[in-house]
């Protein structure tokens, strides 16, 4: 059966404006082309202010490249809104039209089910509404991109329809969407100069998403920011880093694009709770694998040395499994939240903070604990001394603070402490690279004795890792006589003993 319709075309208004549709049943439709493009047959066919009578069956030879093109304008801003700096929520008003299956109200929430794949899933629209002109009936709201026709269903869809007995022929709807329709993404990428990369990723700190934008996105700064807001439930601020991370304190400033100035936030990582004003300290979300992965190399027991523990993601869960943990942060705001945070987590008997600067703390308080931990009685140590170093621009640097660092013979290599040292590296190798800068700094190579751990990605051709590895003996300890107390294993001792005991007794054999 050949169906008719009739669209009004406004004149004037050919580029990118949806066509108003005056009646709305379309049956027995065998084109693959979507609703949605109906506008493009009188771009072909019409003349401006005119009612075209046209067959649907004539639209299934559409271009391949038009199809396409339309397809990915259909759910997209309007055009009007480039460039827009000053956020005008208004002036994302469009109509598009969507095909529609009517259904029994009664069977609704059965069919569902069934349909996920071809209903129309939109932010904040519902997909299913009432039939105005019929109150026992609902209107199910299908994805143009998926369902052109009732031939567009698949097998498994056409059967639950016939089930329910559901006549599987479409309809057409006007559908308003607005500002609150459009995902982030879709709205910066309608208001950034096309072909420009679109922002719509940030780190999430609490209530406070922190962006890093890049210069042709900075006229659009306020506005980014609060779409990032509207976007995101729970942001009620959105800042910019305005300079790289100051090397001394770990913090950067910032600029407040838009929402509340408030900086004060809390966070929960790993099941712990943390409390800082972020725009004084050192946060990154993005480490928060990084925390559990160290954490999970030390047992109940082991000493933990943070040498630069910001505000305790390091600290606080490996107190938490009964670990002697010695923290240090030169910023007098990360070691005011870092005391904050371990009694907010019960930890604080656990952990002694110390606000010193890290090669200060290396050779004051890890000096002094090594020199017990690592003394005579070591040997009957059990557990592990683990030494982190987070202070990926400049941590490296501060390893030479261990040369010769302890006074005595050294221990067995088993008990030497284990460093975590973090790095960037912007070398095509760049482990390799990173063995190298720490093994300079220690004057050894650790070519043989290290293994270093990728933790991410952090900007194009730069990496951070994590260097692992026990301070050699040699660095370590200013006396490097080795003592068979401290080194042979137990039946090398007899055989040394017993050789000497019979050399002594040959000795005096002869003087007498």
């Amino acid at each position: 059966m050949n169906t008719f319709f009739r669209i009004l075309w406004r004149p004037f208004e050919f580029s990118r404006r949806l066509l108003k549709v005056e009646s709305c049943n379309i049956t027995e439709s065998k084109s693959p082309i979507p609703l949605a493009w109906t506008s493009l047959t009188q771009k072909l066919n019409g003349t401006p202010g005119i009612f075209l009578l046209c067959q649907r069956k004539k639209l299934s030879t559409m271009p391949e490249l038009e199809t396409n093109q339309r397809d990915s304008e259909l759910f997209s801003p309007p055009s009007d809104v480039r460039g827009m700096t000053e956020l005008d929520r208004t002036a994302f008003t469009k109509t598009v039209t969507i095909p529609v299956l009517k259904v029994r109200k009664e069977i609704v929430n059965k069919l569902m089910r069934s349909l996920k794949r071809a209903a129309l899933q939109r932010p904040g629209i519902k997909r299913v509404i009432e039939d105005p002109e019929d109150e026992d009936s609902r209107l199910i709201m299908l994805d143009p991109h998926k369902v052109f026709s009732h031939d567009s269903f698949e097998k498994t869809e056409l059967s639950i329809l016939k089930q329910l007995n559901v006549n599987p022929q479409i309809s057409k709807y006007n559908l308003e969407l607005t500002y609150e329709n459009f995902k982030s993404e879709e709205i910066l990428r309608a208001v950034l100069p096309e072909g420009q990369d679109v922002t719509s990723g940030f780190s999430r700190v609490g209530h406070i998403a922190h962006l890093n934008l890049r210069d042709h996105q900075l006229p659009f700064k306020h506005l980014i920011g609060q779409v990032m807001i509207d976007k995101n439930p729970g942001i009620t601020s959105a800042v910019n880093k305005v300079n790289n991370i100051d090397n001394t304190y770990r913090n950067f400033q910032m600029e407040v694009l838009s929402g509340e100035e408030n900086m004060m936030t809390k966070v929960r990582e790993n099941n712990y709770n943390y409390e800082f004003d972020f725009s004084k300290v050192y946060w990154n979300p993005r480490l928060s694998t990084e925390h559990s992965r160290i954490t999970e190399l030390l047992k109940p027991g082991d000493v933990l040395f943070d040498v630069f523990a910001g505000v305790g993601p390091f600290v606080i869960p490996i107190a938490k499994k009964n670990c002697t943990v010695f923290a240090n942060d030169l910023n007098p705001e990360s070691h005011k939240w870092l005391l904050h945070n371990c009694k907010l987590n019960k930890v604080d008997q656990k952990v002694k903070v110390f606000n010193l600067d890290g090669k200060d703390f290396i050779q004051g308080p890890v000096r002094e604990e090594l020199m017990q931990q690592l003394g005579p009685v070591s040997k009957e140590r059990k557990h592990s001394v683990h030494i982190v170093m987070n202070l990926p621009a400049k941590a490296i640097e501060f390893l030479s603070a261990f040369k010769l660092l302890l006074d005595g013979p050294p221990c067995c290599s088993e008990l030497l402490p284990i460093v975590h040292c973090y790095s960037f590296s912007k070398d095509a190798n760049p482990a390799e690279d990173v063995r190298q800068q720490a093994g300079a700094a220690l004057g050894v190579s650790l070519e043989t004795s290290s293994s270093v751990h990728l933790v991410r990605n952090v900007a194009p051709n730069k990496e951070m890792l994590c260097i692992t590895f026990h301070i050699p003996a040699s660095v370590l300890f200013k006396n490097q006589t080795i003592t068979l107390e401290n080194h042979e294993d137990p039946p090398l001792k007899r055989q040394r003993t017993d050789k000497a005991f019979s050399e002594e007794k040959i000795q005096i054999a002869s003087n007498t």
